[in-house]
């Protein structure tokens, strides 16, 4: 019997208005997300990859609720989420890490306490319970009893996060958004995080959607891989699928980027270098958003926009030239 998808997001967009007139009607719009289709099964983790700006953090806010979709379905457990779902209930299944673990905290709130508020919201905990279950959720993130008398400012960055990540579990979720919960991190604590959260994922069943610039950890914690380019998917596969064989030329240039532990290997190994910046999601060029940056583009890729289909074994690709192989 096949697995019921946790997630479903169908046609998502998400747009901002980047221009208005003189009576404040838009007149230009950032397309942040632009058309986004993709479902997650419980207890997978999807690693989401792509440049700064590319909407990547727009996506996972958005599923949450932190921001409006323009248009579009999201489907969490077989439910669409929309203004009649009640906030309260889709926070109790769905939390989100972010990706500044000082900025997210409140420095003026005991860890105890920051952790104690999501259980005193929902009413999951009473008197002693609250305790005992404040302190289990420090020592399953690392930490102790003691650190709950403590405020933020008194933690290293690692430390915040695993604190943020215990606020996130006290509530008991399902579905956590990892907003590039390693990036503001020391590169020697990242892989502790990580670590972490694929502990936590075999302990608990969680399900995750993992947002992160490095390449490398999103395939050490990822079962699918998604990679995204001005608001839109460009490529999508399981991980070892898209390691192996990556297909879009957007996708074989981020790889080319990640260093490998074998001075011999590294210093033969060719990298890939684009052409040009990232084209502003206000100003999307016509046909293929990737076509002024890649090296192989054909001369359809000036008139349509590429669809992502599948290009053998469940690997998706948006790409014209791949399409016609």
């Amino acid at each position: 019997m096949e697995q019921q998808d946790i997630l479903e997001v169908r046609n998502l967009k998400k747009y901002f208005t980047a221009r208005t007139d003189f009576f404040g009607r838009p007149t230009a719009y950032l397309k942040a997300v632009d058309n986004v289709n993709f479902s997650m099964k419980k207890g997978e983790t999807l690693g989401l990859v792509g440049e700064s700006g590319c909407g990547k953090s727009t996506i996972g806010r958005t599923i949450i609720r932190l921001y409006k979709p323009t248009a579009g379905e999201i489907l969490f457990n077989g439910k669409v989420i929309d203004n009649q779902t009640e906030e309260k209930q889709l926070r109790r299944n769905m939390q989100m890490i972010f990706q500044d673990p000082y900025a997210s905290l409140n420095p003026r709130m005991t860890v105890g306490d920051i952790i104690g508020e999501p259980l005193d919201i929902h009413g999951l905990a009473i008197d002693g319970e609250r305790r005992s279950r404040i302190v289990s959720l420090l020592q399953m993130v690392g930490l102790n009893s003691e650190h709950a008398n403590r405020f933020p400012h008194e933690f290293s960055g690692g430390q915040r996060q695993r604190i943020g990540i215990a606020r996130a579990l006290s509530i008991e979720p399902s579905f956590i958004i990892c907003d590039e919960p390693i990036s503001a991190l020391d590169v020697s604590i990242q892989a502790q995080v990580v670590n972490l959260l694929k502990d936590l994922q075999e302990k608990l069943g969680l399900t995750y959607l993992f947002i992160a610039h490095d390449l490398a950890m999103v395939k050490h914690i990822s079962s699918r891989v998604a990679v995204m380019y001005l608001g839109k998917f460009v490529e999508l596969a399981e991980t070892g699928e898209l390691y192996g064989t990556p297909q879009h030329p957007y996708t074989k240039a981020l790889l080319s980027a990640i260093s490998i532990p074998d001075p011999v290997i590294e210093v033969n190994r060719k990298r890939i270098h684009l052409v040009g910046d990232v084209q502003s999601p206000s100003n999307v060029p016509v046909g293929c958003a990737f076509r002024p940056r890649c090296h192989c583009a054909i001369a359809i890729c000036a008139e349509q926009e590429p669809l992502l289909i599948d290009a053998g074994r469940g690997h998706m690709v948006a790409c014209h030239v791949i399409h016609k192989m």
